[in-house]
């Protein structure tokens, strides 16, 4: 490939990075490719300079390409200042639902909030690990599905409690595709370095198993680790959940739906309520209850057919049932929402909805940090953007954490 086709290229993928191209069904490759190129944006930027000092030392004078790759520069310095300032919109939306004061009421406690962007780890992104997390691996669940029934534990390597908070990751993957390991890994690894004891895990999938079975097996999940977890150095009293996409529909369902024996054929009994839920760029609207014309072209082009295998104009209930928006209620646990505007799957619309809804009944906090500039997905490997991300979820758990702690101890006077 010529200098002057690499440079159109990097050039097409910044320009729909900046601005997305429209559409629902331009929607997958526009996320993909504004993804990676807004999350990796410093990198590509590297790329483009290196190729382009090649070619001027080896004499190249193609004007237009190199027009082109000045453009691209300055469109990928865009993108990173846009992903420096997610440091600035998640620290306003939790002190929004938390207050002004909310970091020095955290740091009279805790001494290890983490701040900064962590350079190293951002120059690798895909080299995910951590020497203070033992992972443990494919413990089953649920015993009847396989590999769909298992779970990994994230938990600190040294310097364990018995009392440690759980925080449960729902991977997402449209509820079709997805495992426990792909997604979630930096706040997981973030949050057990940190004294978190994180469970994630698989769940059975569309097509072989129609809707609710994701919900269900989600539940079974919740169930487990109130059972099993202390095994593993963790008090399931606190338990908070998070996911993205898929996951963060689930997520916010899990968090609305306690104890509701649809979802729990079989096992009732168990306490399946949530303590927290932090969605990232969920699927709130099951129904297209909204009006929204995206809504509804994936309620009759996708989840209709492919995930609940119902017909919207015959069974609406059953989206309806489905929707976090019309399952809000004034029990709901405190959530951090997260959704950036120019998420090409998931309008970012969904999420403003529901978080209105949620604040018109609910008693708790809810934090809404709405990105500017930002894809779904964008959290799956470190970056700038999601870096910020994860350390405004650790002062939002920690927050949450700390206030159900001075609840259960004046209760207890």
């Amino acid at each position: 490939m010529s200098y002057r086709r690499r440079q159109v290229v990097a050039a097409a993928l910044t320009a729909n990075a900046l601005r997305p191209v429209p559409g629902y069904y331009a929607g997958i490759p526009a996320m993909f490719g504004g993804w990676l190129t807004s999350e990796l944006a410093p990198h590509v930027l590297a790329l483009s300079a290196a190729d382009t000092l090649r070619e001027i030392t080896r004499g190249g004078r193609d004007r237009h390409a190199l027009a082109l790759a000045g453009l691209s520069a300055v469109g990928l310095t865009a993108l990173m200042l846009q992903s420096e300032g997610a440091k600035k919109h998640v620290d306003a939306a939790l002190c929004e639902a938390l207050g002004d004061d909310y970091l020095d009421h955290l740091q009279r406690t805790h001494t290890d909030l983490d701040l900064s962007t962590p350079l190293r780890q951002l120059a690798m992104p895909f080299r995910m690990g951590n020497d203070e997390v033992e992972v443990i691996k494919d413990i089953a669940y649920h015993g009847d599905h396989g590999r769909r029934g298992l779970l990994d534990v994230y938990r600190p390597r040294e310097s364990r409690r018995e009392d440690a908070p759980v925080m449960l990751q729902i991977h997402g993957g449209g509820w079709t595709i997805g495992n426990k390991d792909e997604q979630g890994i930096p706040l997981m690894l973030h949050m057990a370095a940190r004294g978190w004891v994180c469970v994630a895990i698989n769940y059975r999938l569309s097509p072989r198993d129609a809707f609710p079975a994701h919900i269900i097996d989600v539940k079974r999940g919740i169930a487990w680790i109130r059972e099993n977890i202390g095994g593993y150095g963790a008090d399931p009293s606190f338990l908070a959940v998070t996911g993205g996409s898929a996951g963060g529909h689930l997520t916010a369902l899990a968090a609305l739906t306690p104890n509701d024996p649809e979802y729990q054929p079989g096992f009732e009994d168990a306490d399946t309520s949530v303590q927290a839920a932090v969605p990232f760029y969920g699927v709130y609207d099951f129904a297209a209850a909204t009006g929204s014309r995206k809504a509804r072209q994936m309620r009759d082009g996708f989840l209709g057919p492919r995930v609940l295998f119902k017909d919207p104009r015959q069974e609406i209930e059953h989206f309806e049932r489905a929707s976090p928006l019309l399952r809000v209620n004034a029990d709901a646990p405190p959530m951090f929402v997260i959704h950036g505007t120019h998420d090409s799957l998931v309008e970012v619309g969904q999420a403003r909805e529901f978080v209105a809804r949620l604040r018109e009944v609910t008693k708790r906090e809810v934090a809404f940090a709405e990105l500017p500039g930002t894809q779904h997905a964008f959290d799956v490997f470190p970056s700038i953007r999601s870096a910020h991300v994860v350390r405004g979820v650790d002062r939002f758990l920690r927050w949450t954490y700390d206030r159900a702690v001075e609840t259960a101890e004046r209760d207890e006077r």
